[in-house]
């Protein structure tokens, strides 16, 4: 559990998830060659999501908090913008972290504690998002989720769904979208099957990725075949919202001929809630469907609408999941692996084991000091748990006082045998090799085409693996001179003319790629998307962000490569520390990295085959656009979690402190040292009512 981990042990095992989650996202929709079930996959996110709550300030860049749904596979089904986002949602593990919900929508919305705040509650099943656009009562377009801002139109796939009308009735709104899920039954998956064993084809691993399969089908024959469902639970998009309350919403979805859950309820006392989740939890065996927790939402609508988002879920939603289950098995092999940034990270080989309905072969064992703590070796006997219908954790080791040799930790990377060390205040292992050891290379490529950074598609793992290993792609700036390999490409088994000349294309598309997703692509520690994206809206091109970091590190070099925080006045780390969000360790990153003569080669070839464009935000039209807002003082209409949200939605940057690059202070009562120094340099100065003005100008 989070509580049995130090600081260290925590930022190793947050790592350690972000990689396994992306690569699950990965073999599951860009593959369709899951290794775990989606049970299993939402174990991981569990465990990242408790690690996050006790460890706020570890939370990385890559997160898969910061993620909305997944990249969306390589598929013939056309791809469809959401007009309002898919989210994900936030889970408690806990009836104490549901009650800090709770506290903390309270205290978001700044209310007295004896003010009635109502929730709703329904069972979470176990299905795909989908998304139904009806305009003029018609259904015209359904899309599932994809990666919350991009999905996939499934459009003539539902029209076989008896559950979904394909038109509603007259009064409805001009444009509605119905939020929900297409799943299938205990009994249909069963069926399913069995046919499919019957037929000599592949068995699905349960009913969601069954639910999930069926549904993106090419020939929406297929899918007529599949016995699918869907359920309703919210809205997206609409021209106009009939309802105040999310109660009211979903009834009367129903009342649209929408089939929506049978045990969807509304409380206003926590306690219900409470009791509630005891409910499902002791229906689940029996329920005709799976499902992996309750979904708690705010009733209010216009709370809702307050409330607002984080990076991947909304505020005023969470999903309460199941607790953990337990089993005993055989570790039966430590295999060490090479990742993208060089950590060595042991996973234990399992003899086969169900654990809750899910057969886990694989376990984790996040670092050396992990291995070590637990004292396991091969042939112990361990107890291995699924947190939540989470990623499996090896929690004990039942044979430890057994008389066996210790398992060593490599000295040594397997992949390139470059001396492997562990830096000081750290666990992670890492191999030194850097780019010349191979797993490292080829990890960097795949991160430097994906979709979050360049996003050249035609270079999956199996085809950048392949060209690594003839030798034509070494660096990302190799993927630049493929053209020269037209003749060679369309010589290897599996590729044709049209698909040589795809790749090719994908590539030249990419000859002036955003700045911020160049930078993201490298793979810099510590430079994840939202990082890499700061960094270039305060310095706009990448030429001006390499000056401050060469400015930088002349004076590291000139302190004699001591690894100390610079002075406040040093030019080039006042550039950097400004930036809200980059920390000391990014910039050390980043003077790091152009300090290895072999990365600066890299770099300067890259850029010899790429203009990035100079980075311009796109920020709304609004009196506060492209400024710098502080809140200082208390609120008392909002709290600053809000008021911060609001000037983000502007095109503001809300900073913690004032300086000289303040445009505007917003001061409540009990303002002190930031309203002084704002009125000292001179800095205008509004009361919440004149923010509230701002903010209601601009609609």
């Amino acid at each position: 559990m989070p509580s049995n981990l130090s600081e260290a042990e925590a930022a190793n095992e947050l790592m350690r998830l972000a990689k396994a989650i992306a690569k699950h996202d990965r073999l599951y929709h860009a593959e369709d060659d899951p290794e775990i079930s989606d049970q299993e996959y939402d174990a991981l996110v569990r465990r990242n999501a408790e690690l996050e709550a006790q460890f706020p300030h570890l939370v990385r860049e890559d997160s898969p908090s910061r993620k909305v749904g997944h990249q969306i596979a390589a598929s013939p089904l056309s791809k469809v913008t959401h007009e309002v986002r898919m989210m994900s949602l936030d889970n408690a593990f806990s009836d104490e972290e549901l009650l800090e919900f709770i506290a903390r929508v309270r205290r978001y919305l700044n209310l007295p504690e004896d003010e009635t705040m109502a929730f709703t509650a329904e069972d979470k099943i176990d299905g795909l998002s989908c998304s139904l656009r009806y305009e003029q009562g018609k259904l015209v377009r359904a899309a599932t989720r994809g990666d919350g801002q991009v999905g996939e139109d499934v459009t003539a796939n539902v029209a076989h769904i008896a559950d979904i009308p394909q038109t509603l009735p007259d009064g409805v709104p001009d444009v509605f979208e119905v939020r929900g899920e297409v799943y299938m039954s205990r009994e249909d998956f069963a069926a399913l099957n069995a046919a499919q064993e019957e037929a000599g084809g592949k068995l699905f691993a349960n009913p969601r990725n069954a639910a999930a399969g069926s549904l993106r089908q090419k020939d929406a024959s297929v899918t007529a075949k599949r016995p699918l469902r869907f359920w309703a639970h919210g809205l997206g998009a609409a021209s106009d919202i009939p309802a105040e309350t999310q109660a009211d919403m979903v009834r009367k979805l129903e009342s649209w001929g929408l089939p929506i859950s049978p045990l969807f309820a509304r409380f206003e006392s926590e306690q219900d809630l409470l009791k509630h989740y005891e409910t499902i939890a002791g229906q689940r065996p029996d329920l005709p469907y799976e499902i992996d927790g309750v979904v708690y939402k705010v009733d209010r609508l216009d709370w809702q609408q307050r409330l607002g988002f984080v990076a991947k879920a909304p505020r005023w939603a969470i999903a309460r999941k199941f607790p953990a289950e337990r089993a005993e098995t055989t570790l039966e092999a430590i295999d060490i692996q090479v990742g993208r940034t060089g950590k060595l990270t042991p996973v234990g080989r399992l003899a086969p084991v169900l654990v809750g309905g899910v057969t886990v072969t694989n376990v984790t064992l996040h670092n050396r000091d992990e291995i070590a703590r637990l004292g396991v070796r091969p042939g112990d006997r361990v107890v291995v748990q699924r947190a939540g219908d989470v990623i499996p954790q090896l929690v004990d080791n039942l044979t430890r006082e057994e008389p066996r040799d210790p398992f060593v930790f490599p000295e040594c990377c397997p992949e390139c045998d470059s001396e492997a060390v562990s830096e000081e205040g750290e666990v992670d292992v890492r191999c030194t090799g850097g780019l010349i050891c191979p797993a490292q290379r080829t990890e960097r490529l795949k991160h430097f085409v994906s979709r979050k950074a360049l996003d050249i598609d035609g270079l999956g793992e199996k085809t950048i693996d392949q060209f690594f290993k003839l030798g034509w792609l070494e660096s990302p700036a190799d993927i630049y001179r493929l053209r020269d390999k037209r003749a060679d490409i369309l010589a290897l088994e599996g590729w044709q003319d049209k698909s040589v000349d795809n790749l090719l294309a994908s590539v030249e598309a990419k000859r002036e790629p955003d700045a911020a997703r160049l930078l993201f692509g490298l793979g810099i520690r510590h430079v994840g998307e939202v990082t890499a994206r700061d960094l270039m809206k305060n310095f706009a091109t990448l030429d001006a962000l390499r000056q401050q970091i060469d400015h930088y590190n002349t004076w590291y070099r000139l302190e004699g490569g001591q690894k100390v925080k610079p002075p406040e006045d040093l030019e080039s780390f006042q550039a950097f520390n400004s930036i809200d969000g980059v920390a000391h360790t990014v910039i050390e990153s980043l003077r790091a990295f152009f300090d290895e003569p072999h990365n600066v080669a890299v770099w300067e070839d890259l850029l010899s085959e790429v203009s990035p464009p100079r980075y311009e935000v796109e920020t709304l039209d609004s009196p506060v656009a492209g400024k710098t807002v502080v809140f200082t003082g208390k609120l008392e209409t909002m709290s600053r979690d809000e008021a911060k949200a609001q000037a983000e939605r502007l095109g503001a940057k809300a900073a913690g402190s004032v300086s000289a690059k303040t445009d505007l202070l917003v001061a409540g009562p009990g303002a002190g040292s930031k309203l002084k120094k704002a009125q000292e340099l001179g800095i205008e100065v509004i009361d919440e009512a004149g923010w509230a003005e701002i903010v209601a100008a601009a609609g």
